[in-house]
């Protein structure tokens, strides 16, 4: 049996994965104004940002850990196994919310939710290299990304709706059910990489090898790219572009996906079913972000640009259009203009991150681009983790421009680090 157009099928499953992925994580966002009344009915607004605070850093702590060690588990074992792997153990972790009874039970499940969650990261980057050539990276991304958006724009109405008929408690275990589902067509479709599977058309396998740049460019006996050690890999400038960039960027992500619920709860006081008419409108932006910088790379690489132009350009992009949108965040007036602010800001998120996240396929081979971008990631938590124990803070009273100026300079530093650290977008070789 052949199956035509097999690496849209995967890419498709990865980003269900993706979608899955967020809707998990979404349910405690929107569900916490009922935790918190229900656990700590005697503690104050603040009192509960600052729990919720504490649990969100132990989940991207554990979060930044992940990416790292499910990028070399996938390095090792493979994208097909790597997903089974996290998925599985995400999805359990979910369930296993509804057994919380406070801050240390939420934030053992958490952690264990945020380790198993990361994988999704480095095994969507190493299963988009291993699955497309060079210049469909960016769409396969845009595509895989785009699951994180419709994750929340899907989740945040769903899970307010299942807020009328249901528990809390029965919620995590209804959310938590769907990842084990998505394992039955995964382990039946992704049954090799592109080289080996056996359903792929020769047309296609020939299409894939053949435009995989780092495989051309290679020059050992196996044509997979410059493959280093860690130690060499982390000796090249570039590898530190990708890292500081995603430090910087990913960030701002995470500040809206902790807080949009919250900050509408707080600044305009709205309830959980006002939330879920208002929440999603930002990750309509997201979606739409998602599609238009993958369409957008992949229109200039079939103009003739190359690798390196295409990348610049879009994240670029992207890093202008969230810094005026960030910056008028201080004083958006009505709720519609702030979750209208929200959604152009993750629109360019989305525009750039899509290419951000390719650049470790750019620069290596695939037995390498799991480990750059497990790095990348964790770093990118690391940042997200230092923003989000700070907005306790710096929010005091309900007042978020500080937070917000704070998103546009790591904008700013973002967009740097790819200019001066990553002067030329390419195939790397080792140093001499």
């Amino acid at each position: 049996m052949k199956i035509a157009n097999l690496r849209w099928w995967v890419i498709a499953l990865i980003a269900l994965a993706t979608v899955i992925n967020y809707i998990d994580r979404q349910s405690l966002v929107v569900l916490w104004p009922s935790i918190a009344a229900d656990l700590y009915p005697d503690k104050t607004a603040d009192e509960h940002k600052e729990v919720y605070a504490f649990i969100s850093v132990v989940f991207i702590f554990s979060y930044a850990f992940g990416q790292a060690l499910f990028g070399k588990i996938f390095d090792w074992i493979g994208t097909r196994l790597g997903f089974a792997l996290s998925i599985s153990l995400w999805s359990i972790a979910t369930v296993l919310h509804a057994f919380s009874k406070g801050i240390v039970t939420f934030s053992i499940f958490r952690s264990i939710l945020g380790i198993a969650e990361a994988g999704n990261w480095p095994g969507a980057t190493k299963g988009n290299a291993e699955w497309f050539p060079t210049k469909e990276r960016a769409l396969a991304q845009g595509i895989f990304n785009s699951g994180a958006a419709i994750g929340g724009l899907i989740a945040i109405p769903l899970i307010g709706t299942l807020a009328v008929y249901f528990s809390w408690q029965i919620i995590f275990v209804l959310i938590g059910a769907i990842g084990l589902l998505w394992l039955i067509p995964w382990m039946i479709l992704v049954k090799a990489p592109p080289k080996d599977h056996p359903w792929i058309t020769d047309e296609e396998r020939e299409y894939i090898l053949s435009g995989q740049q780092n495989q051309q460019a290679s020059g050992d006996a196996e044509g997979d790219g410059y493959n280093p050690s860690t130690s060499e890999l982390l000796s090249h400038k570039q590898s530190w572009g990708v890292i500081v960039a995603s430090a910087c960027i990913d960030p701002i992500w995470w500040l809206f996906i902790f807080w949009i619920p919250i900050y509408l709860f707080e600044v305009y006081g709205m309830d959980v079913k006002q939330i879920a008419l208002y929440g999603w409108v930002p990750y309509m932006g997201a979606m739409v972000g998602a599609f238009f910088g993958g369409l957008l790379a992949q229109n200039r690489f079939k103009a003739g640009w190359s690798t390196d132009s295409t990348r610049k350009l879009v994240i670029t992009l992207g890093c202008l259009v969230m810094l005026p949108a960030l910056l008028a965040m201080s004083n958006p007036g009505t709720p519609v203009i702030a979750v209208l602010l929200m959604a152009v800001i993750l629109f360019g998120f989305q525009t750039a991150i899509g290419n951000v996240q390719t650049l470790p396929s750019d620069f290596f081979g695939g037995k390498t681009v799991g480990t750059l971008a497990g790095f990348s990631g964790m770093a990118a938590k690391l940042g997200a983790v230092g923003l989000t124990s700070l907005v306790p803070i710096l929010t005091a009273g309900g007042n978020y421009t500080p937070a917000f100026m704070i998103g546009a300079g790591l904008a700013i530093t973002a967009l740097a680090s790819i200019w001066i650290l990553c002067p030329k977008i390419e195939p790397l070789s080792p140093k001499s």
